[in-house]
């Protein structure tokens, strides 16, 4: 069963209008989670927000967002007075703007969400905007209120439905050139090439789920199912790792490799 939309409103393009809803497209939910115990007693350990000076506790009605314009000094700003600032953007996704789907960078994409008609009366108008930016390959962008802020968001055609994605703030991104400066300038002989080209087809196959398990997570609930029936947790030993080294032989390294791949896909 389809998880339940966590937002509804509309989708708009000039005068077309559908009802949609959105769901996140990923989730955390099955990940294992902890609680804070006192160990004596194992009560849930609680924590609240405290005055800094005074070390007294703050009641949620008593707390005010502040912006700091000096030491110590603050413009406060309640939280509807936030809200306020992207009203308009709160329940219409308004695609003002189409880019081309390949001009964007991966850098700029935060979160995915489905975006679908809410009802059987806009599914026609849905499909048409849909539709007409998969044929011209391109994206819509849009403003939406999202986790409590105005977003900059990318519409892009996915199957029957809409990817939503919230982009990154200008601000957040920083430029590749500047970290990329200890990059070799030296092309790579064509022996080395193709050499390289053959280690990576012998380590190619088609990408499945299973490639970004979490380990860790696997292991706690290991852990977790030992200790229900009573059974203590075993240390595993850990592996030494090799320190890796610069390589200056890359011929030899290439054959080693290729050779050690050859033996492994044998077994």
């Amino acid at each position: 069963m389809a998880p339940r939309a966590f937002w509804k409103g509309y989708l708009k393009l000039s005068l077309v209008t559908c009802r949609v809803s959105m769901t996140p497209a990923v989730s955390e939910s099955s990940k294992v989670r902890f609680h804070n115990l006192n160990r004596e007693t194992q009560a849930r350990v609680l924590s609240q927000y405290v005055d800094a000076e005074t070390g007294e506790a703050v009641e949620d009605e008593d707390q005010v967002k502040g912006y700091e314009k000096g030491e110590g000094d603050y413009v406060l700003l309640e939280d509807e007075e936030i809200e306020e600032v992207g009203l308009e953007s709160t329940r219409t996704i308004d695609i003002d703007t189409f880019v081309p789907l390949d001009s964007i960078s991966w850098v700029w994409y935060d979160r995915p969400h489905y975006l679908a008609p809410d009802d059987d009366v806009s599914g026609e108008a849905f499909a048409v905007i849909r539709e007409a930016m998969a044929q011209t390959g391109t994206a819509g962008v849009a403003r939406l209120v999202m986790y409590r802020r105005e977003r900059a968001v990318l519409l892009t055609p996915k199957d029957k439905g809409i990817v939503v994605w919230t982009l990154r703030y200008g601000d957040e991104v920083r430029e590749a050139k500047d970290y990329f400066g200890n990059a070799s300038e030296a092309k790579p002989t064509g022996q080395h090439l193709t050499m390289m080209k053959k280690l990576i087809e012998e380590r190619t196959e088609e990408w499945k789920p299973s490639m970004a398990d979490d380990p860790v997570q696997d292991r706690l609930l290991e852990i977790i199912a030992e200790r229900k029936k009573g059974k203590k947790t075993k240390k595993r030993s850990e592996p030494k790792a090799e320190e890796p080294s610069n390589v200056i032989d890359i011929m030899a390294a290439l054959k080693k490799s290729l050779a050690a791949e050859k033996k492994s896909s044998r077994k």
